[in-house]
């Protein structure tokens, strides 16, 4: 009987794969009917977003202690350190806030990454096909493919779409995450962060940081998806040291794309991470543990824009300001990128979601 029920489900099985097969030949050959093709391509857009979503969301949840930490070092007074390095900032965050206090933040950053990184993703792969077909419509070549530059701008195109979307989670997440159990005053959660600045600080307060943000998006994404594409694209081509098997990498080849990306963006685009998410505290009479804007430690914090930011960040704490945070902020960049762009590949194939820029 338990035969009988294993041959079956074998059976049904083939026969599933033998039409999965059909309908993707089909979908090929321009098969799809013209009542078929809105429904098609509507499905295949919301997978698309599912799966970037999902690659989002996973990616982040994976690093978030490391996250936290270098935002809290990024924003900390320097006349009041109390995270002093990558191993001894998060003894310090376990000692005094327990396990939960390494993923404080982290449901807000969820909650913003998942939609952001499905309009990324989703924009990348849209604006790819918008710039190929222009490229090869100017060129006359209808072989053409994307250089590395013209993925950069696509890269820019998606970051900027998706960051502005939801920047103002990105901004009360950055507060949240500064809390300590010793600040005068909390956020109970996003919502209660993003009620609270609206009513005290008015609308354009969600959007403090988000010139810096804008500018480092364009290094920072446009690297990353401009380095993963074209260092897969060598590999498959030229398969140095049999990386690249029938046209496919393997995930832990991906894994090493993402981490080489990830490294070359978060490098470039660092100083303007800083500066964002110390513009981002401006206004927050409560932010205990932020650094002050003129040097001296309980000074209100008040940078006129981004250049201001800059300046006085050098001139009272050194250019090395720039890049505080930098070593957790490597650590978790590279597995977190990794992870983003092989999830977000495994999900589109479990859910039979097929995307080449050559289309």
């Amino acid at each position: 009987m338990a035969s009988e029920d294993v041959k079956s489900g074998e059976s049904a099985v083939k026969k599933i794969v033998t039409l999965a097969e059909e309908a993707k030949l089909a979908s090929r050959e321009g098969v799809v009917t013209a009542a078929a093709a809105p429904s098609y391509a509507f499905t295949t857009i919301c997978k698309s977003l599912i799966a970037g979503g999902v690659a989002g969301g996973v990616s982040r949840t994976a690093v978030a202690p490391l996250e936290r930490l270098k935002i809290l070092l990024q924003v900390q007074n320097p006349h009041n350190i109390k995270y002093n390095g990558t191993v001894q900032g998060l003894k310090y965050i376990w000692r005094t806030e327990g396990f939960r206090g390494l993923f404080k933040g982290n449901g807000t950053n969820c909650a913003r990454i998942v939609p952001n990184s499905a309009v990324k993703f989703f924009s990348y792969e849209q604006a790819s096909k918008g710039i190929l077909y222009m490229y090869r419509q100017q060129t006359g070549n209808e072989d053409a493919q994307l250089t590395p530059v013209l993925r950069l701008g696509a890269g820019a195109c998606a970051g900027i779409i998706a960051m502005s979307a939801t920047y103002p989670m990105d901004m009360v997440r950055g507060r949240i995450t500064v809390q300590t159990e010793k600040s005068p005053y909390q956020y109970r959660g996003m919502f209660h962060a993003l009620s609270t600045v609206l009513r005290e600080e008015g609308p354009r307060a969600l959007y403090k940081g988000w010139l810096p943000s804008v500018i480092g998006v364009i290094p920072y994404v446009g690297l990353n998806f401009a380095v993963y594409e074209s260092l897969k694209d060598w590999l498959i081509k030229s398969k140095p040291f049999g990386l690249a098997q029938d046209s496919e990498l393997s995930v832990t080849t991906r894994l090493a794309c993402g981490a080489v990306a990830g490294t070359f963006g978060q490098t470039v685009a660092y100083p303007l991470d800083v500066i964002r998410r110390r513009m981002q505290m401006v206004g927050w009479n409560h932010a205990a543990s932020v650094v002050a804007g003129d040097g001296r430690g309980k000074v209100p914090l008040e940078y006129t824009g981004m250049i201001d930011a800059f300046r006085k960040t050098v001139r009272y704490e050194g250019f090395g300001a720039l890049y505080k945070g930098l070593v957790p902020n490597s650590v978790k960049v590279v597995p977190s990128i990794a992870i983003a762009f092989v999830t977000y590949e495994v999900v589109k194939d479990v859910l039979g979601v097929e995307f080449r820029i050559s289309d």
